[in-house]
């Protein structure tokens, strides 16, 4: 259960850590409009994660069989994938204006619905998914429906306690001050540490296949 937990929290975060439009959204929010705002805006976006979560969970349960099979492999892969991931988001330079309509007054709902929304129009984000899912092995082809649901529920943990910490260090901290170099700094570091958790899945999965073929 703690595997799960802890599995499932980090991948909401890395799913949801890298500076993208979202990211912006919630940064804009935040300096102009208070970070609760930007913080609700960070839920939409985790209810929508975890749907993809979920969806990605039922494409692959059909090739559950093959990912046991093949699991070493499917591992070096996703960790290829993710270290490409980990580069895209160090090199990647975002910018944002302040919204024409930064002084008119928007619910919290009206911050998360606007967020799920642009979340959901980004499909591509499944394939984030699985390979997130096949570098830290979440799908376990015994796991009981409890277990995915704990899964599924800590993906979006993680990605509720990523917009936490970023609006309400933002909004508390750094209102003001938080321009786009920061914003640029940050992807980069951000992008280190994905590249760095990359590479040690890569030596470990190539360790491990080593290990089971000289038994």
């Amino acid at each position: 259960m703690f595997s799960i937990l802890y599995r499932g929290i980090l991948i909401g975060i890395l799913v949801s850590a890298p500076m993208g439009p979202i990211g912006l959204l919630c940064l804009q929010r935040t300096i102009y409009k208070g970070r609760w705002h930007g913080f609700f805006s960070g839920v939409g976006a985790a209810v929508s994660d975890m749907l993809y979560a979920l969806i990605t969970c039922m494409g692959m349960g059909f090739v559950i069989m093959f990912i046991e099979d093949n699991q070493a492999v499917l591992q070096v892969i996703g960790s290829i994938l993710l270290m490409f991931f980990g580069i895209y988001t160090y090199r990647s330079n975002p910018s944002f204006r302040k919204p024409k309509d930064s002084s008119r007054k928007r619910s919290y709902s009206q911050d998360a619905l606007t967020a799920f929304g642009l979340t959901l129009s980004n499909p591509l984000i499944i394939f984030l998914f699985i390979a997130l899912f096949a570098r830290f092995n979440f799908i376990n082809p015994d796991a009981k429906l409890y277990s995915m649901i704990l899964g599924l529920l800590s993906i979006f943990i993680g990605a509720l306690l990523w917009w936490f910490i970023l609006t309400m260090t933002v909004g508390t901290l750094l209102h003001g001050v938080f321009k786009e170099r920061g914003i640029k700094v940050m992807n980069r570091m951000i992008g280190v540490i994905i590249v760095a958790l990359s590479i040690g899945g890569l030596l470990y999965s190539i360790w491990e296949m080593n290990q089971k073929s000289l038994v």
